[in-house]
């Protein structure tokens, strides 16, 4: 078997942030897996939501930068829920438990539709403060999978394994997107098939966003030009689902761009969560807010050259 290429940073971040394993519900078979760094005085950190096939650990570029620059990061793990309302219970339970009034959310593909969701569930009494949602959809219907989704339950692991890695890119792609793509493999391996099949309903059962119940939140999209798993189509509905939003186009990084293109992913994510430094809604130590700003200074830069 060929050898996963591992980052030194994912060496580093395993060493340095310890895995947290939280119950909220009744069902003590239902454990959240997370990684929460940064400065525990931030009181709205940034919440980080994997796709089907991601672990907590899969955003760990994400958790390195943003907490280097004073943020605080919590990147999650879901347990089996097998219906959306159920994990928006629990996910509000998890916010409960860590006494988190209000989160900004980061999710990617299923995690960006249950960001939304969450967001959703919750707009009578807000915990989302704001969403920056990647290579995400707003419809599970794009999947046309909605008639099969009450099935996935039954099938062995390795069915659902290659439906998973139907959606993967194929063709020739650079280095970094190579890496992301075996180490997503690596991740989707280490989920058991509940995990998997749990997953996959959520992300394929019959159901959509309602716009209107979250349409004061603000929103960043971003999204990538090249492969990926989410149609033309699927992206121009986001763009109508939310017309204010901002959007961060990366012209290449697949569908794991946080791992292939991650100094882009965290410069978006940073540009985001400025417009609520000073605020009680801020993400970052303030005593941080000047070097973050000189850096994201410098990252424009770069990107612009």
């Amino acid at each position: 078997m060929e050898e996963i290429r591992v980052s030194p940073d994912y060496n580093w971040f395993r060493s340095t942030v310890p895995l947290k394993r939280i119950v909220v519900d009744d069902d003590d078979s239902k454990v959240w897996a997370l990684y929460d760094a940064g400065p525990r005085s931030i009181r709205c950190p940034i919440v980080l939501l994997p796709p089907v096939s991601g672990t907590a650990d899969v955003f760990f570029q994400q958790v390195l930068a943003l907490t280097a620059w004073g943020y605080r990061v919590i990147s999650l793990q879901y347990p089996v829920y097998w219906d959306i309302v159920e994990f928006c219970d629990g996910f509000r339970k998890l916010l409960d438990h860590l006494q988190l009034d209000k989160v900004h959310l980061f999710g990617a593909s299923l995690g960006g539709f249950l960001a939304q969701k969450f967001a959703e569930y919750t707009h009578k009494s807000p915990r989302v403060q704001s969403l920056v949602l990647c290579n995400a959809f707003s419809d599970t219907s794009i999947f046309n999978q909605t008639w099969t989704a009450n099935s996935f339950w039954l099938m062995p692991g390795f069915m659902l394994k290659k439906i998973v890695l139907g959606n993967f890119s194929r063709g020739p792609v650079d280095q970094k997107m190579a890496d992301a793509i075996d180490f997503m493999v690596d991740r989707l391996e280490s989920l058991s098939q509940a995990e998997l099949a749990s997953r996959l309903t959520l992300n394929c059962q019959n159901s959509y966003v309602e716009p209107h119940k979250i349409k004061d939140t603000r929103v960043t999209i971003i999204d990538v030009f090249d492969q990926s798993a989410l149609s033309h189509e699927a992206k121009e509905e986001m763009y109508k689902l939310y017309p204010d939003a901002r959007r961060a186009h990366l012209k290449t990084g697949g569908n794991f761009p946080y791992l292939s293109r991650s100094a882009e992913v965290n410069l978006y994510i940073q540009i985001h969560l400025r417009q609520f430094h000073g605020t009680r809604y801020a993400a970052i130590d303030p005593a941080m807010v000047s070097a973050e700003e000189l850096e994201v200074q410098g990252l424009q830069q770069n990107n612009v050259k």
